[in-house]
């Protein structure tokens, strides 16, 4: 049997909103293998619609 060490896990995030992207960066950092579903044809979310963004009201596009 393998060691804890040598063990990769896998996961899939459903969703590629803020959230998504961030858990996915944190996840594949960790050193899991990462698979993120969108079901629209781009990644961001709401985020993708915003023109500033909370607190610093700074230009989001």
């Amino acid at each position: 049997m393998a060691s804890g060490k040598d063990v990769v896990g896998s996961v899939l995030i459903a969703g590629g909103g803020i959230v998504g992207m961030q858990a996915a960066l944190d996840l594949a950092n960790s050193g899991f293998y990462v698979h993120l579903v969108e079901r629209s044809p781009g990644i961001g979310g709401i985020m993708a619609q915003l023109d500033k963004t909370f607190p610093t009201n700074e230009c989001a596009m």
